[in-house]
């Protein structure tokens, strides 16, 4: 707990806090209000951190729908609770770091789901053409408080400190100022959560390294490639049984599966076989990301279409540094080529008159015949946002002078530093 407390240690925690930003807990304190806070108070706070006395504060409830259907239930603690965690983090992290598995990639300092990813396509690459697709059934709510503070209690003997971590596990969730008691699970929301599963399913990682076998492990989220679905079947059954046993974890039968790993999905990429393995992203992320960009288009239609377009470029480019490691380039293709004609459909309804969309498309280029037809064509925006006269109107430059970014320049300029 004295490293805990050291200066040197809650001044990083403080500034990886306030980088982080994030909502108030339940006490309303915001991050820009915490330096005042603590020059007021830190005193008495680390005190009580250093005689074992400190009781976090309760999380506040945050539901957010999951995009396969059900919620996500999410704890977020107050930023002066956020801040202790980030400072228990930063001492226990290099702590329990050299007993992880190099088949874990989630929340780990220099490793990525993109890793993740391109160590799984290795895999399927040397023959593991089955996977072990399997899904822990609501993990963060489910973790068994004792099994996980055995487990950290394994290194970690200031009892101070496991005291802290298990006052953290249970601080109750307050939704509509209604606390809840908690007597499992750790919901996500706090810097401390993240490195807690990744203790917890350390255990899980080195029973499938002890049976030999070839896995990648995100969280929660954990595929093992094999050579057969027999074998699949098997460790499927095998494993099952231990999370249950030495865990006390489930899986999820309806959503896990054995099955060929084109079939399925991992952290949002799926792969194709032809003469080799290529990862591609997943149909349902396609899918996700379409539904974003048609939600900022509807709410887009009193904004000008450079406004959209500002909004719209960050969300393109994240999106597309996290699936860079995709090698196909034809989804990309058809991605940018939808996101341009969504836009047409904005500026379509906001010329709103035959009159300004005819003035509109001449003073784009077309001649006056084709800007008339084209302006009374009786036809909806959908269908006329894909018409060559509005792509001929508005072409794929007519958006980039603008500001549009291009889904496959970026992934060509990524893949050029890579």
């Amino acid at each position: 707990m004295e490293r805990v407390v050291e200066r040197s240690n809650m001044q990083r925690a403080y500034s990886q806090v306030m980088r982080n930003r994030g909502a108030p807990g339940i006490d309303g304190l915001h991050c820009d209000d915490l330096k005042g806070w603590l020059q007021r108070h830190w005193q008495s706070v680390k005190a009580a951190l250093l005689d074992g006395t400190y009781l976090p504060r309760a999380v506040r409830r945050v539901d957010i729908p999951k995009p396969q259907g059900g919620v996500r239930t999410l704890g977020v603690p107050t930023v002066v609770d956020r801040l202790i965690q980030q400072a228990l983090h930063q001492v226990m992290q290099p702590m329990f770091e050299p007993t992880f598995s190099d088949g874990s990639y989630g929340f780990r300092p220099g490793r990525s789901a993109g890793q993740a990813v391109r160590r799984a396509a290795g895999y399927i690459r040397e023959g593991r053409r089955w996977v072990v697709d399997m899904d822990l059934e609501k993990f963060f709510d489910r973790v068994n408080h004792d099994v996980l503070m055995h487990r950290v209690a394994r290194r970690i003997g200031d009892r101070r400190v496991l005291a802290l971590i298990r006052r953290f596990l249970q601080a109750g969730l307050m939704a509509d100022g209604v606390e809840t008691a908690r007597m499992q699970g750790t919901p996500q929301g706090g810097p401390l959560s993240p490195l807690l599963s990744n203790i917890l399913l350390s255990d899980l990682d080195h029973e499938l390294e002890r049976r030999g076998l070839a896995f990648c492990r995100y969280a929660d989220d954990c595929n093992i490639y094999v050579s057969s679905e027999r074998a699949g079947q098997r460790i499927m059954a095998g494993v099952t049984a231990f999370l249950a046993e030495r865990l006390k974890l489930s899986v999820n039968a309806a959503k896990s599966a054995v099955a060929r790993p084109w079939q399925r999905k991992f952290l949002g990429y799926s792969v194709t076989l032809h003469k080799e393995a290529r990862l591609r992203i997943a149909p349902e992320s396609l899918k996700r990301l379409r539904q974003r960009v048609t939600d900022l288009c509807l709410q887009g239609r009193g904004r000008s279409l450079g406004r959209t377009i500002e909004e719209l470029t960050p969300i393109l480019r994240g999106w597309m540094h996290y699936f860079q490691h995709t090698q196909g380039r034809r989804a990309l293709e058809e991605m940018d080529a939808w996101v341009r004609r969504r836009l047409r459909v904005i500026a379509w309804r906001q010329w709103k008159r035959p009159r300004t969309r005819e003035s509109r498309l001449r003073a784009l280029g077309l001649d006056a015949h084709r800007a008339w037809k084209s302006s009374v064509n009786g036809r909806g925006p959908w269908w006329t946002a894909g018409a060559s006269h509005m792509t001929h109107a508005l072409p794929p430059k007519y958006f980039a002078s603008m500001g549009l970014v291009s889904l496959v320049d970026i992934h060509q300029r990524l893949q050029r530093s890579a």
